[in-house]
């Protein structure tokens, strides 16, 4: 049976989702948000594991689609590194990245839901490593995907931190760090 999918269920779960965690977001929760009754929600998933998994993986694409916004090339990653690491995304985690929202939750997640995530996930790395490597961007896909666990590592860490000070020179260490690992080593 193909199921309908409503944007606002999708839309608002994803919200919820990285403000709540996976855990702290309820069916009824997640229907009420989207303006429909708990009743409805099978009509447009089989399970909330499903729904999971649609909402991370447009939660991405939505991530990917905004880095098209960057100057092409090399000349964007500079900036998207430092609008990743900044003190407005660690401070806004519902608008912000879904891997350093929920990573520990997808990890718990089914294999469906890990395989969502993973193809999503590789989709914004290969468009980071077409930028670093345009000639072989699958060279570059390893060191993208380090990079990226880097950086989410780091947006982590600078939302538990209760100084701000301290949260505002990881975020920086940590933008230093990334940079310097996408320019190490061989022009790919």
């Amino acid at each position: 049976m193909v199921r309908r999918r409503t944007p606002t269920i999708i839309e608002t779960a994803g919200r919820r989702f990285k403000r709540d965690g996976i855990d702290g977001s309820g069916v009824a929760t997640l229907m009420k948000d989207a303006g429909l009754t708990n009743g409805a929600f099978y009509a447009h998933f089989g399970s909330k594991e499903d729904l999971v998994a649609t909402a991370v993986s447009e939660q991405l694409h939505g991530q990917r689609e905004r880095l098209t916004s960057f100057e092409p090339g090399r000349a964007g990653i500079e900036p998207m590194v430092r609008t990743y690491l900044s003190p407005e995304h660690r401070d806004n985690p519902e608008g912000g990245c879904p891997s350093a929202a929920l990573l520990d939750e997808i990890s718990r997640c089914s294999d469906p839901t890990k395989q969502a995530y993973t193809d999503s996930v590789l989709g914004i790395i290969d468009d980071i490593a077409a930028r670093l490597a345009p000639r072989d961007p699958r060279s570059a896909r390893v060191k993208v995907l380090s990079v990226y666990a880097l950086m989410v590592g780091t947006l982590q860490l600078a939302r538990t931190l209760a100084d701000r000070q301290l949260a505002d020179d990881v975020l920086e260490q940590g933008i230093r760090n990334a940079l310097a690992a996408l320019d190490a080593g061989p022009e790919c």
